[in-house]
C-alpha cells in the first residue's frame, strides 16, 4: 500500500537532530511538520522521499524518555540516502520525557503517562488515548506505512534477565518479516562478542503499543527494536539501532550495502558546528553527558556520540572537532587501538579540532607509548601513583590569550579538579610549542604527590598540529555551570581551525 498525495510542510531545524536543507540526501526531497504545535509537547517529524516507487517506512524514536538511543539513531537515520520508497521519521516522540530523562510523558494522568500503551488496543475502538498518542496515530494513518520500526531500549539483556526485553527484536507478522528480522539480528550480533548480550527475537508487541496497533489496524509489518542501557555507552546503543535499521532497509531495497555515516558532508561549508563526543571505553560514567550539557546552549550545533568503531572507520572526517572527556586516558587509548589513535591524529593534522578534558588531555600528551602525541606537552609527577593528586576545588587563572579564547573570567576562578595532568613542555621539535591559556594557582597534593609541583603549571593549554588545533583542559569546567561558557568558547575556537 502507498500513501495518498499530501501537501508539503516546512522543515523544523533542531540542534543535534536536524540538518539544514543543504545537507539533504542527493536526489531526495524532504518535508515535514510539527505535532502538537505551539504546546509544551511539540515535536517534529520529517519525510524523506526518494522519488521512486517503493515501501513507506515509519521510524519512531524516543517513545519513552529514558531511552535516548532510539531517538538519536532516528535523528541520524532521517537523513540517510534512500534508493526507493519513502521514510517518515518521528525522532522525538516523547520530547518532554526525553528532555526530563524520564520514561513517561510528564504531567500526564496516571493512566496516560506511558505513551506506548495509548494506541488502539486489540478488540477495542480504533482510537488512541491522550493528545500526544492521538497526534502520532493520526500521522501514522495519514501515511499508511508498509513497515513500522519503533526504536526502544531495555534496562537489561534479555538473555541474562528474562524480566527485561533489552537486546531483542519484537516483531508482528507479515510478508518479509522473518527475513528482515534475521538480517537485522545478523548485522548487529556480529558486532557483539559476549553471546549473552546478543540480541534475540521475542514474541508479539505489547497491547497498546504503536507497533501492534499499526499492524492490526493499518496492516503494517511492524516491530520494536530494543537495545540495552545497562553498562553500555550511548554511542554503542545508537550504533546497534543504526545497524538493525540499515539491514532492514537493505532487505527492502531502500539502502545500499555500506552503512551511512553519522553526519553528512557539508554541501557548501555552511551548516552547524559538528561536534563528536567520545563516550566509550575509558570514559567516566557521566563525563560525556556533562560536556553535552555544557555545550547544549550553543544553538547551531550538531552533536553526535562516537565510539572506537566509528573513529576507526574514518567517521571523524564528518566533524569539525572531537571531544575526549574525563575518565582514563590509557583506557581510551586501548579502546581506540592503534588504528583509531592514528585516525584521531590524522584528523587533527588535516584541520580538525581536538578538545581533551582531564583524561582526554593525558591522551593528547607526548610522553606515553599509548598517547596521541598531538601536543608538545609531557605530564610530570606521575610516578608511583602520584597522578592521584586528589579530587576537589582548586583555583586557576586565565592568561591574556586564555581570556581572548575562553572568555574574560575574573583573575582567579574556582574549578573542580580530579587527578588531571600536570603539564610541562615536552620539547619535541616536531611539534609546535604549546601556549598556556590558564595556570593553577592552588593545588591538591594527596597520595604522596610532590607538594608545589602543581602550582603555576598550565591548567589549560593550546597547540597546533598540522592544520588543526588542540586544546587540553586538566580540570573540569564542565562540572561548574558558571564555567560552561568556557567549554563553549573552546569548542568554537577549535571549530574555526578548519
Amino acid at each position: 500500500m502507498f500513501p495518498r498525495p499530501f501537501k508539503s510542510l516546512p522543515i523544523l531545524l533542531l540542534a543535534c537532530s536536524f540538518l539544514p536543507s543543504s545537507w539533504s540526501s542527493a536526489g531526495a526531497a524532504e518535508h515535514g511538520g510539527l505535532l502538537l504545535k505551539g504546546t509544551p509537547r511539540e515535536t517534529s517529524w520529517l519525510v524523506l522521499e526518494s522519488g521512486k516507487p517503493g515501501p513507506v517506512v515509519l521510524i519512531v524514536g524516543g517513545m519513552h524518555g529514558n531511552e535516548p538511543a532510539g531517538s538519536r539513531a532516528a535523528g541520524q537515520i532521517m537523513h540517510w540516502p534512500i534508493k526507493r520508497g519513502k521514510l517518515v521519521v518521528l525522532p522525538r516522540a516523547n520530547a518532554t520525557g526525553l528532555d526530563a530523562g524520564i520514561r513517561y510523558v510528564p504531567n500526564s494522568p496516571g493512566e496516560l503517562r506511558d505513551l506506548n500503551r495509548n494506541f488502539p488496543k486489540t478488540g477495542e475502538k480504533n482510537e488512541a488515548r491522550g493528545d500526544l498518542a492521538r497526534e502520532i496515530w493520526t500521522l501514522a494513518k495519514r501515511f499508511e506505512p508498509d513497515w513500522v520500526l519503533d526504536l526502544h531500549e531495555g534496562s537489561d539483556f534479555h538473555q541474562i534477565n528474562r524480566k527485561s526485553v533489552g537486546s531483542s527484536i519484537i516483531p508482528t507478522k507479515g510478508e518479509g518479516m522473518d527475513e528482515a528480522v534475521a538480517d537485522a539480528l545478523r548485522a548487529v550480533n556480529r558486532t557483539i562478542e559476549d553471546p549473552r548480550k546478543k540480541l534475540v527475537r521475542l514474541r508479539y508487541p505489547v497491547n497498546g503499543s504503536l507497533a501492534r496497533a499499526a499492524h492490526e489496524r493499518l496492516g503494517a509489518v511492524s516491530m520494536i527494536l530494543e537495545t540495552t542501557v545497562k553498562d553500555q555507552p550511548l554511542s554503542l546503543r545508537i550504533r546497534q539501532h543504526r545497524l538493525m535499521v540499515h539491514a532492514i532497509l537493505g532487505r527492502l531495497g531502500m539502502s545500499g550495502k555500506d552503512v551511512p555515516p553519522l553526519a553528512p558532508y557539508k554541501a557548501d561549508g555552511s551548516g552547524p558546528l559538528r561536534i563528536a563526543i567520545y563516550d566509550a571505553g575509558g570514559t567516566g560514567r557521566t563525563s560525556a553527558r556533562s560536556l553535552e550539557v555544557a555545550l547544549a546552549p550553543m544553538g547551531k550545533t550538531l552533536v553526535r556520540r562516537i565510539g572506537p568503531p566509528e573513529i576507526r572507520a574514518g567517521q571523524l572526517s564528518r566533524f569539525d572537532l572531537v571531544v575526549f572527556p574525563g575518565g582514563s586516558g590509557s583506557r581510551q587509548a586501548a579502546a581506540l587501538e592503534k588504528t583509531g589513535r592514528e585516525k584521531v591524529r590524522r584528523f587533527v593534522e588535516e584541520g580538525g579540532g581536538y578538545l581533551g578534558v582531564c583524561a582526554g588531555s593525558y591522551l593528547a600528551a607526548r610522553n606515553y607509548d599509548w598517547s596521541l602525541k598531538i601536543v608538545d606537552g609531557r605530564t610530570v609527577d606521575t610516578r608511583n601513583g602520584h597522578w592521584r593528586r586528589g579530587r576537589g576545588t582548586v583555583k586557576m587563572e586565565l592568561t591574556e590569550k586564555g581570556r581572548l579564547i575562553l572568555g574574560d573570567y575574573p583573575e582567579q576562578v574556582d574549578v573542580r579538579y580530579a587527578n588531571g595532568p600536570i603539564f610541562a613542555p615536552a620539547q619535541d621539535d616536531a611539534i609546535e610549542d604549546f601556549q598556556a591559556l590558564a595556570h593553577f594557582r592552588t593545588e591538591l597534593a594527596e597520595n604522596g604527590a610532590r607538594v608545589g609541583a602543581m602550582i603555576d603549571t598550565p591548567a589549560i593549554l593550546s597547540g597546533n598540529l598540522g592544520k588543526g588545533r588542540v586544546l587540553c583542559i586538566s580540570p573540569h569546567p564542565e562540572s561548574t555551570k558558571a564555567l560552561h561558557g568556557m567549554v563553549r568558547r573552546a569548542a568554537l575556537w577549535l571549530g574555526k581551525g578548519n
